[in-house]
């Protein structure tokens, strides 16, 4: 667009407001009634809790700990969070013993982890303390000592020429990472190496 002498103009930015605002005002018609489907009513916390748990719980066991922290997240109120916990306890959809067990048994024999390391992850979920030395209890020394060896085996095969001592300082810490005592460490890696003595280089 130009002006009269001959200078261009820009245009105006097109209109981006509402427009319906301004006819009704200036033809005076109502505006229309709230979209009460749209807003529709509060959900009833206790289905929205219900619906959380079952979703958290599918596929996944998880200790009523985490269940009842993530309903605090989502903003279930205290009280319902606890009436339906307890419900899901008694038909056995929430059951810290025998999520103890099921940890246990997965991460001893998949991770290899020793019974301390396994205590301090049932812990920080919020398993009590009875409950998780009752889960240990599957973890006897025999089945500690093969863990650690089948650790220690699988890790020596990356280690191929460092001399002994340093490939033992580093197979015995990572046994300890895994909550392996002392003792039984240094003794699994000194067999491994093939060596109770001396520090002989690897071949």
């Amino acid at each position: 667009m130009t002006s009269e002498t001959g200078v261009a103009v820009p245009l105006p930015d097109p209109w981006q407001g509402d427009v319906s605002v301004g006819v009704r005002a200036w033809t005076g018609t109502p505006p229309p009634p709230e979209d009460e489907v749209a807003h529709g009513p509060e959900a009833d916390p206790e289905a929205v809790a219900r619906a959380i748990l079952l979703d958290q719980l599918t596929g996944q066991a998880r200790s009523r700990a985490e269940l009842r922290a993530t309903l605090a997240a989502r903003g279930v109120p205290d009280d319902v969070a606890e009436r339906l916990l307890d419900r899901f306890e008694e038909v056995g959809l929430v059951d810290d013993a025998a999520f103890a067990r099921a940890w246990v048994e997965s991460r001893h024999a998949g991770r290899g982890l020793a019974p301390r390391a396994l205590a301090h992850e049932l812990r920080r979920k919020g398993v009590a303390p009875e409950a998780v030395a009752a889960a240990l209890e599957q973890v006897d020394e025999a089945s500690q000592e093969e863990a650690a060896r089948m650790l220690v085996h699988r890790r020596l095969r990356s280690m191929r020429g460092l001399e002994a001592s340093v490939a033992t300082r580093r197979l015995v810490g990572l046994l300890a990472r895994k909550g392996y005592p002392p003792a039984l460490s240094f003794r699994v890696v000194r067999e491994a190496l093939g060596d109770e003595t001396d520090a002989e280089p690897l071949p």
